[in-house]
């Protein structure tokens, strides 16, 4: 891709040559565009309109290669999500999280000059001190694959089995030692670099995804998805100093400034309401953060909101400093942008900030500037010149390089062969398109997070009440377990799907072809692989919690029962609310039980033994009371589902 940008000429050409490969196909373009290149900007100055225009050439190029088709597995794509670019910035390291590869990008040419298995679901790649070897989290694996860069090729040099879900990474500076998020173990696990083993694990807190160590790798931050909660911590002896509360979820990327004072990260804030109209546009159901936290002293942290009203920005993720840190970078992944904030006279607040960015930075676009680049921009890293950032773009299956000064979409990179996007995959986009909801404030992945759940209790207004507030449900295997919502009044899927859209996000109805591209996706999505049943399925406690969950004893399978555990029915269990429209609750399934930290409709168990032995004890269900060693068994069972 050349970096000058296209005349009206070049890009009225390309457009008749989508045109050209039939109407139906120039349909689905136009519903892809809609999240790959952006349709929702406000009106933007001739400059800005050069950065479009550049970056609307570069999705319709890698568009234009193939066409839409049904039959692509989500697989087939590569699906970047992180990237660790070489001290010299002269190579790339790309994960791939669908294919399951890294690539190595050669930036002289902008060619990916080799391709590395490394195992399913690589999230996160770390390079270490020495320039050449890099870390890579394969989560479904519960590996760390340490690789090298040699020659021009990657050489896998070994698979360290660290248990449960690994996402973030930090290296010692000495390269002898790392530390690794597991959101599922609620733990960081410290892993030997010269012995390639799994030391110990120690437990900041909930759902732990990403991490940062200081310059001097004396404190780690850890960011906790799961309690809403930055936690730093000591790496000598592994033990938590304090926690700062941020009352929200979703942590994203983390990274630490030059003096190690402080630890910067966006996040998703929280604020309890119901989402109307009103209270979405004003910041107080969600809202995107930038998050600045002491890690001296324990003190109250310091927050910027990112949304501006009217048009706001969703899924913040990933974030780098610029060397000189004059500048912060975060990828906006569901309104497909990037912002770049000036740090040298930002003002951070404690108490007292708007749920909006600032006024004067929206004024000033060397203070506050938004980068549209379509796709789904994901991790980050920004060049040792401060000129440049590149960023991993998931569903245009390619990284970008994006000019600082210039603000434009400087080169884009395909990552392979174009592949032909499926109706799964533009199931996909929507799903992680922020666009679709009122001002485009959050997506589904918001509050389904990857599919799955979160950590909060929610009034999304999709069972007909007010202020019955609910977790929000995995959405595994969802086109197979009908009936939907807490109460089951939900029959049709379509309409579900409709409810969603129109009452929680507040967004437009979808059309027939979008429903049909997003049950394609749910029909393909696959939860997480379970560390617990791969690592303790044959443990003779998993044993026992089996038989004691069939028996007539907990009579657990008498409601949670077939391949998805749940018959489909409502059931009266005694967990009602006065203000309920429907009686009973329709049954859960509980695959992927191990991954909430908030359990039942109304999110009050924050573990498998509390639903067991307070909230939905066996003997005030169907049941009859356990002992403590069943109950124990029942709940290593459990976690294996």
């Amino acid at each position: 891709m050349r970096n000058a940008p296209p005349d009206r000429y070049e890009l009225t050409q390309l457009t008749q040559a989508a045109s050209q490969k039939g109407e139906e196909n120039q349909r689905m373009r136009d519903r892809w565009q809609a999240v790959t290149i952006g349709t929702s900007f406000p009106p933007v100055s001739p400059a800005t309109w050069l950065m479009v225009r550049s970056s609307v050439i570069c999705t319709l190029l890698l568009l234009l290669a193939g066409s839409f088709a049904s039959g692509q597995s989500l697989s087939d794509y590569r699906s970047p999500v992180d990237v660790a670019l070489s001290p010299q910035a002269d190579w790339l390291l790309v994960a791939n999280q669908t294919a399951g590869t890294v690539s190595l990008i050669d930036l002289a040419s902008g060619q990916p000059v080799d391709d590395l298995a490394v195992g399913p679901r690589p999230s996160y790649v770390q390079l270490c001190p020495d320039g050449q070897t890099a870390l890579v989290s394969v989560t479904d694996a519960g590996q760390i694959v340490k690789v090298k860069v040699d020659g021009g090729k990657l050489k896998k040099i070994a698979a360290i089995d660290v248990g449960f879900d690994p996402h973030g990474v930090a290296v010692m500076r000495d390269g002898t030692r790392a530390f690794v998020a597991l959101p599922s173990g609620h733990a960081v696990g410290v892993v030997d670099l010269v012995q390639n083993r799994l030391i110990e694990h120690s437990y900041p807190g909930k759902l732990p995804r990403y991490l940062a160590l200081t310059p001097d790798d004396a404190r780690l931050a850890v960011g906790l998805s799961g309690d809403g909660e930055i936690a730093v911590m000591e790496t000598v002896g592994n033990s938590t100093l304090y926690t700062t509360r941020i009352k929200g979820l979703n942590v994203g990327h983390m990274t630490t400034s030059a003096d190690g004072k402080q630890v910067y990260f966006p996040w998703l804030h929280y604020g309890e309401n119901i989402p109307s109209p009103d209270n979405i546009r004003r910041g107080w159901v969600l809202g995107n953060r930038l998050g600045r936290v002491n890690l001296v002293e324990d003190q109250l942290d310091e927050v910027l909101s990112l949304d501006t009203e009217g048009n706001a920005v969703s899924d913040a993720f990933g974030l780098d400093l610029t060397p000189d840190e004059s500048h912060v970078v975060i990828s906006a992944s569901g309104t497909h942008e990037l912002l770049v904030l000036r740090l040298t006279d930002l003002k951070m607040y404690t108490v007292g900030s708007t749920e909006h960015i600032d006024q004067e930075l929206i004024d000033d676009s060397d203070r506050f500037a938004r980068i549209p680049v379509g796709g789904r921009p994901m991790g980050l890293e920004v060049t040792p010149d401060g000129q440049s950032v590149y960023v991993a773009n998931y569903l245009l299956d390619a990284v970008q390089e994006i000019d600082l000064k210039t603000r434009t979409v400087k080169r884009t990179i395909p990552l392979g062969a174009p592949v032909e996007v499926s109706l799964a995959r533009q199931g996909e986009a929507l799903f992680y398109d922020g666009d679709k909801s009122f001002d485009r404030w959050y997506s589904c992945h918001s509050c389904h997070y990857d599919g799955g759940s979160n950590a909060e209790i929610f009034d999304t207004r999709n069972d007909r009440t007010v202020g019955t507030y609910k977790t929000a449900p995995v959405l595994w295997n969802v086109s197979r377990t009908s009936p939907w919502t807490w109460h089951g009044w939900q029959e049709d899927l379509r309409s579900a799907m409709q409810t969603s859209f129109t009452e929680t996000m507040q967004g437009k109805k979808l059309r027939n072809e979008e429903v049909d591209a997003l049950i394609a996706y749910f029909d393909q999505l696959q939860p997480p692989a379970n560390p617990h049943a791969r690592d303790h399925a044959d443990s003779a406690a998993v044993a026992r919690g089996k038989a004691i969950f069939y028996s007539d004893k907990a009579a657990c399978g008498s409601c949670h029962s077939g391949e998805h555990l749940t018959d489909g029915q409502s059931h009266d269990v005694g967990t009602g609310h006065k203000r309920d429209r429907y009686d009973g609750y329709n049954t859960p399934s509980l695959l992927g039980v191990y991954s909430k930290t908030r359990l039942m409709h109304h999110g009050r168990a924050r573990t498998l033994e509390e639903v067991l032995t307070e909230y939905h004890a066996p003997q005030d269900v169907a049941g009859e009371e356990l002992s403590e060693q069943e109950t124990r068994d029942l709940v290593e069972y459990l976690k294996t589902l």
